[in-house]
């Protein structure tokens, strides 16, 4: 399975920090980012979310992404799982595991790249509140 990856079902915490952990017996330290569907943004109280992408595109820029943290940061692997379609309350959205020999590595990797992800990844959130379906403007 590869290690970035934009689907539809749940993703499994546990097994995607296992599948980074077996690059190496090398690896100390494992940071994981995880982000959730909450339920109020911005005032508003959200009832659920919707996630869009654009094909290709997106899923090449978390290749490169990754590939960067590899090569700009002290790290031994990287994974990145992004969920679209309808999300619940609750539910889990993305997913970046870091793993590296030591702990500071891995921390400094998986800030970079949930930020980098953010910033440049044409992934687009659609909030339904009670006044309607807002689109998040905080990705491109």
């Amino acid at each position: 399975m590869d290690l970035v990856r934009i689907q539809k079902d749940a993703f499994s915490t546990e097994e995607e920090v296992a599948r980074v952990k077996a690059a190496s017996r090398g690896i100390g330290a494992v940071v994981a980012f995880l982000g959730t569907a909450r339920d109020f943004s911005k005032g508003e109280s959200i009832t659920g979310l919707d996630f869009e992408h654009y094909p290709g595109m997106a899923e090449a820029r978390l290749r490169d992404i990754r590939e960067r943290a590899l090569k700009n940061f002290n790290i031994i692997e990287m994974s990145i799982v992004h969920r679209t379609g309808r999300i619940e309350i609750g539910e889990d959205i993305v997913l970046i595991a870091a793993a590296a020999a030591h702990r500071n590595d891995a921390f400094m990797a998986c800030e970079w790249a949930i930020t980098e992800l953010k910033r440049t990844t044409p992934i687009w959130k659609r909030e339904t509140t009670g006044k309607g379906e807002v689109w998040v403007s905080e990705t491109p």
